[in-house]
């Protein structure tokens, strides 16, 4: 893994910073999520589903854990509300990261339009190499930057859709299904790599022991061990700072 560049102060055209980001999602995350999507299409291919809506949904909605409800629930003839209900609360873990990461991707000049667009690329690859990345360049540079960078990774999702719904036949089902963890796994592994602050190890460990416990609860289970775990680590990291700040008590 590559440490995050020194802050760059130099200026070029908006075309040369979206190629940039296209470049920075030539990586590791680039490839996890190929190989996730070769199993995303794979098992479109077994459930029968059309490719054109599979590709569609990677383009629209690019979450794993989201898509995987909407094709399940389409194929199992579930009523459209409970769909719909079901991957607004799978996606409800996506808010937080939109919250932390759009300061970031704001130019010296607001645009409301471009900021909205920005935000749609952010699940958890733009949102970690986002949080990487960004601050380190300049504020002309971060919305092509970014636009650059979650259109390269949305099309290499797309492509591993493809791939995998023309390999099903060839792919058993079981590696199909080991594929889409790797996403996950690589998440984890970013997530440790980012990890600077107590507040960071706080939230990992918190989300690592939560999540078998909130298991049950389907559909709230990600916002139970996300952002319940999330919060209560913010909270300690705060009163340990302070503790810090405030020396020793004499």
């Amino acid at each position: 893994m590559n440490a995050p560049p020194a802050r760059l102060h130099v200026h070029h055209s908006p075309l040369v910073w979206f190629f940039k980001g296209v470049g920075s999602a030539v990586s590791v995350p680039a490839i996890v999520l190929f190989a996730s999507y070769l199993g995303f299409g794979a098992v479109l291919q077994s459930m029968g589903f059309p490719i054109g809506a599979g590709v569609a949904s990677t383009f629209l909605v690019w979450a794993l854990p989201a898509q995987l409800i909407l094709m399940g629930g389409l194929a199992a003839g579930t009523a459209l509300p409970a769909v719909a209900l079901a991957v607004a609360l799978s996606s409800m873990r996506l808010l937080p990261m939109v919250v932390s990461v759009a300061p970031y991707m704001r130019g010296p000049r607001r645009s409301l339009l471009w900021e909205l667009v920005c935000a749609h690329y952010v699940a958890m690859t733009v949102w970690l190499e986002g949080l990487r990345l960004l601050p380190h360049l300049p504020g002309e540079a971060r919305v092509p930057f970014t636009l650059g960078l979650g259109n390269a990774l949305i099309a290499v999702s797309c492509l591993g859709t493809l791939a995998g719904y023309s390999m099903a036949g060839e792919v058993p089902a079981w590696f199909s299904a080991g594929l889409l963890l790797l996403t996950p796994l690589s998440f984890t592994v970013l997530m440790v790599r980012n990890a600077a602050a107590p507040t960071d190890w706080l939230a990992l460990a918190a989300g690592f022991f939560l999540m078998p416990l909130s298991m049950s609860l389907d559909g709230f289970d990600l916002l139970i061990a996300g952002i319940g775990g999330g919060t209560a680590a913010f909270a300690v990291g705060r009163l340990l700072e302070r503790r810090r700040s405030a020396g020793p008590v004499r």
